[in-house]
């Protein structure tokens, strides 16, 4: 007995046109916080995937940059979620520095509250967004409960000896009244307020970070997940070169004898040497040129070169100037005694602040030299040279040759030469062997009130001591006034007055705080054990979530934060604290969003504000325009048009589902499918083969939204002429199903709400994501062009997998195509499976 034929599903078409994004948005918002719904599961027994976007700066205000960053992580949170993975994705606030301050003194509010108040402003700003963020983790560095262990991971690493405090020639902001570190340094510039950075000789803390410096340099290879030009950045800015240190002594004078110590990757140049060039902020230039002839003159040029920018000063572009001390050094290897001279082009931080001078195989020395007409040497002769002495070149020769002019080792061949000089010097107490780093150890020391207090004790009778691990945190004092005239911790009395541990003397507390770099260095290690009062982290749940699987956000920290975090997690291993050597497996430094071809900025007049974006079009609207416009790594051009093209893609899918989703529990109907329902059966394969391949092989969020738009195409196609055959209708079911779950992580709001209409119970989120059937993606019959003489005459329609007589029995009986074929013979079949037949007559 034959089944009774069910009626077709008939659309609704009373539906509204736009999805209620603001009512829906709002809706689902307050449910996910009711229900804890991203809660981080701890069981062990399924693969954990820690995603990460950068913490910011608790500003008051998100930008598109932002949007972006964590609209890229939410993305990639929530597919694993759905993968079956136990997911951490936290959100926190890096909370210290000098924004807060200069808002104090703008606006008479204390740092603290200016600061908590953007962070409650930024929190709701970030809920809008719909974002999956475990916020039982959240942190705020300013707060005592987190840089109490910020503190307590400082003693550690004074504990170790990686801690220390000397005099130095520090970069300093006249404007912020602070010590910069190097990388703080941007073109000359404090990379906070673009002021011009001096020079000035202060005690300051410092970090051994060059003490992991070959450590750091080798694990670069271990990132293979990373983008090659960051990893370049790091490898140039840890800077290994391997050389010599070779000692010269001051030639007479009051300071006859006193070593100056030369790095040089060119050992075998050591007979050239002509001269000597110190870096004006040489800590031996003050004492070699007191009172003499030449100190007015050196004085001059110190304070001129002291407002030069660095960047400028090692640039070969920069007109090479100097001064000479009137003092002179004796070259270890020959005993010729060679003028001392400052130089613009030498930086102290560089090996050792003193360079050998050999002007004819170094640019720069040749330049300064011909300039002061200082003399030169040849001592490496090129092979088929137009220069038999140092008077016919023109420019320093830095290639190869062979040694001349240099004593025992005439005629070695200079590579050769470099390790034989190196190994006669260090034989007879000249020079060593040695590797030097362009980075220096880190400078922590910051002359401000709104960060971490470094927890160290100054005592008469004891000297520097550690604050016991019980009285931490040491909390900043609120009672301050903030005038941005230097730390006003320096001047509160019930802060800097303490009793010594050790002794029970008074003591004075340190009143430097420690660079906000500090505070970013591990914050992904607290989150991991964001609400432990007994330590910093427990090790056994750090060793289970670490390293971070994805992290993301800006190049511009390639040589900061991102070195600082790999230095910083190296130490914590050492200390036994955590067992990974690297904290971050896969790096996405994403583009930066401009308009009209700019990157936006008030001054330029073009900022696209966010939340505008929010309440005109909805988050999933933004969401899918950040994503879909450019592949993350790229740089993204706002388009007022393009965000409303995803509107309209987000009303077209919710008129789609809504149109039928009242037949959705109509019973199945058995019945051959129609042909549209079979090519759309197929076209929902293909977009979960496509769109799970794109997200998780290389993140191609971009190109994913393109196929889930490619499988809407085709549901409305299916759905053209309005009624649904009751035999066709599973397979629309199941591609609506499946595309809400491909569009759920980048537009959850709207597919949560659609879910709910269908009539499903929980949370779409919750679902497991669709697994495609590979038998699925072929199509059961194939278009096959039929070209005669090379020119298309028409197509074909056969079975997949039709062989070559198949395909010409069918074309030989399509009408368009035989009238090409009457009458003549076919002298050649040229077969390409499964695209076309060319026919040669």
């Amino acid at each position: 007995m034959s089944q009774p034929q069910l009626p077709a599903i008939q659309p609704d078409n009373g539906v509204a046109d736009h999805f209620p994004y603001r009512e829906a948005e709002a809706k689902w918002q307050r449910r996910w916080v009711e229900d804890r719904a991203f809660f981080t599961e701890q069981d062990g027994d399924k693969p954990k995937f820690y995603c990460l976007e950068m913490f910011p700066y608790p500003s008051g205000k998100l930008h598109m940059g932002h949007l972006r960053n964590y609209a890229i992580g939410d993305v990639m949170a929530r597919y694993y979620r759905m993968k079956g993975y136990r997911v951490l994705h936290p959100m926190g606030y890096d909370a210290f520095g000098l924004p807060a301050e200069n808002a104090a003194i703008k606006n008479k509010v204390h740092p603290a509250d200016w600061t908590f108040n953007n962070i409650r402003e930024m929190g709701i700003q970030q809920r809008t967004l719909g974002l999956s963020y475990d916020w039982d983790r959240e942190v705020a560095t300013c707060h005592p409960a987190y840089y109490k262990w910020g503190q307590w991971l400082f003693l550690q690493f004074w504990k170790k000896g990686l801690v220390y405090r000397k005099e130095g020639l520090l970069n300093w902001c006249p404007d912020c009244q602070t010590v910069l570190a190097n990388e703080q340094v941007v073109n000359g510039l404090c990379w906070r307020c673009d002021s011009v950075v001096t020079q000035k000789f202060m005690p300051q803390w410092f970090i051994k970070i060059t003490d992991y410096a070959e450590e750091l340099l080798a694990d670069l290879d271990k990132l293979g997940e990373w983008p090659n030009k960051v990893v370049v950045m790091q490898r140039n800015w840890i800077g290994r070169s391997e050389g010599a240190e070779i000692v010269f002594r001051v030639a007479g004078g009051a300071l006859k004898g006193e070593t100056i110590p030369v790095f040089t990757t060119r050992p075998d140049t050591i007979f050239g040497a002509t001269y000597m060039v110190l870096a004006p902020e040489h800590p031996l230039v003050n004492r070699l040129i007191a009172r003499s002839e030449q100190e007015a003159d050196c004085r001059a040029f110190i304070d001129e070169v002291a407002r030069m920018e660095k960047t400028a000063r090692t640039d070969d572009a920069t007109e090479k100037k100097g001064v000479f001390t009137g003092a002179y050094a004796v070259n270890p290897v020959n005993g010729e005694e060679v003028p001392i001279w400052l130089a613009n082009y030498v930086l102290v931080e560089y090996g050792t602040g003193a360079v050998m001078a050999v002007p004819t195989h170094d640019q720069r020395d040749f330049e300064f030299a011909k300039k002061y007409e200082l003399p030169l040497r040849l001592v490496i002769q090129p092979e088929n040279t137009e220069f038999n002495s140092a008077d016919d070149m023109t420019a320093a020769w830095e290639g190869e040759g062979v040694m001349i002019n240099s004593a025992r080792f005439d005629g070695t061949p200079n590579q050769e030469g470099k390790k034989k000089v190196t190994a006669w010097m260090e034989e007879n107490g000249m020079g060593k062997a040695t590797v030097n780093y362009r980075l220096r150890d880190w400078g922590i020391s910051r002359q401000r009130y709104w960060g971490m207090p470094i927890p160290l004790l100054h005592c008469e009778k004891c000297g520097v001591v550690a604050v016991p691990d019980d009285q931490l945190p040491v909390e900043l004092p609120v009672d301050v006034q903030i005038t941005g005239e230097g730390s006003p911790l320096v001047r509160h009395e019930g802060f800097k007055n303490a009793t010594c541990p050790e002794c029970g003397g008074p003591a004075r507390r340190e009143s430097d705080t420690i660079d906000t770099f500090w505070d970013s260095s591990w914050y992904f290690l607290r989150y991991i054990d964001a609400r432990n009062e007994n330590t910093a982290f427990d090790k056994n749940k750090a060793n289970d979530w670490m390293p971070v699987d994805l992290y993301i956000g800006g190049v511009e920290h390639a040589v900061l934060h991102l070195l600082y975090s790999r230095f910083f997690t190296k130490v914590v291993r050492d200390l036994g604290l955590v067992d990974v050597d690297e904290p971050f497996k896969k790096l996405v430094t994403q583009g930066m969003v401009t308009k009209d071809g700019a990157k936006m900025s008030k001054s330029k007049g073009n900022v696209v504000d966010p939340g505008v974006i929010l309440d005109k079009y909805g988050a999933d609207a933004a969401r899918l325009f950040i994503l879909f416009t450019s592949p993350p790594e790229r740089d993204l051009e706002w388009s007022d048009e393009g965000v409303i093209g995803s509107a309209r893609f987000v009303d077209r899918v919710y008129r789609l589902v809504m149109r039928y989703a009242h037949g959705w529990k109509t019973p199945a109907a058995e019945g051959p499918l129609s042909d549209g329902a079979r090519e759309l059966q197929r076209r929902t394969h293909q977009a979960i083969a496509g769109v799970g391949s794109d997200i998780e092989t290389r993140l191609g969020l971009n190109t994913a939204i393109a196929k889930i738009m490619e499988l809407v195409n085709e549901m409305y196609r299916f759905t053209a002429e309005g009624d649904v055959a009751a035999s066709d209708f599973p397979v629309f079911q199941h591609a609506v199903e499946t595309l809400l779950k491909l569009l759920s992580p980048m537009a959850p709001h709207l597919c949560e709400e659609l879910w709910a209409a269908l009539g499903r119970e929980g949370y779409l989120m919750h679902e497991p994501w669709p697994v495609h059937d590979p038998a699925m993606l072929e199509a059961d019959r194939v278009k096959i062009a039929v070209q005669i003489n090379g020119k298309v005459r028409g197509t074909v329609e056969v079975a997949a997998g039709a062989s070559q007589d198949d395909i010409w029995q069918a074309a030989a009986e399509e009408p368009n195509i035989a009238r090409w074929l009457e009458g003549k013979e076919p002298r050649k079949k040229i077969f390409v499976p499964g695209k076309l037949l060319n026919i040669v007559v």
